[in-house]
This record gives C-alpha cells, structure tokens and sequence, in this order.
C-alpha cells in the first residue's frame, strides 16, 4: 500500500506561481514512477506530468510544456509540480498518483491516488 498526500493548492491571479507537493509513505518502492493529474469540473481526468524514479524521463502535456515543471526527492519521498504562468484554465483539482501500468500517459496506468488539492487561477 502506498499512500499520498498533496498540498500547495489555493486561489492564485493569472501569470502567477504555486509549487505543489506530493508525499508519500508506505511501499513507496514498489511505485517508483510518479504522476500529476487534473480534473476540471465537468471534465475528465489528466495527465498534467510524470517523472521516472530517477528523475531522468519527464512527461508533460503539451498544455502546460514550458510553464510545469515535475521534480522529486526520494530521500523524502515527495514529488513536486512547480507551475509557472498560471492560466485560468489551469483551474481544476490536482492529484497525483503512483505509476502500475505500462503507460505514462492514462490515468489506467496509476492505482495509488492521493485526496486532491484545489487550484483555481482567476483572471
């Protein structure tokens, strides 16, 4: 089992900055490739962005290539998604959740998911 919690969501003005974070805990090592999800109202789930357990592969969608970056710490098993020049449609809830799959890009491919954190960009 492996558990996740996000946090660094809010309320942020269009162009602006939030950092989320990820930690997990539990069988961390058995889900070494971590991913970003989002969900807007109405919409379906995802891929905002994935990372290798290295950190050496990355995987973005091309929406936010350029403005997210996804980086992790293993040492403190957390994941990071820094999202710069943020856009109204970058509102919705965000997730992150622990690769099973053989895919990077569907959300089929994870099975440990966290509770969410709320991101809403006014304009």
């Amino acid at each position: 089992q492996v558990q996740l919690v996000e946090s660094g969501g809010g309320l942020v003005q269009a162009g602006g900055s939030l950092r989320l974070s990820c930690a997990a805990s539990g069988r961390t090592f058995s889900r070494p490739g971590m991913g970003w999800f989002r969900q807007a109202p109405g919409k379906e789930r995802g891929l905002v962005a994935a990372i290798s357990w290295s950190g050496g592969s990355t995987y973005y969608a091309d929406s936010v290539k350029g403005r997210f970056t996804i980086s992790r710490d293993n040492a403190k098993n957390t994941v990071y998604l820094q999202m710069n020049s943020l856009k109204p449609e970058d509102t919705a809830v965000y997730y992150c959740a622990t690769k099973a799959g053989s895919s990077w890009y569907g959300p089929s491919g994870y099975d440990y998911w966290g509770q969410g954190t709320q991101v809403t960009v006014s304009s």
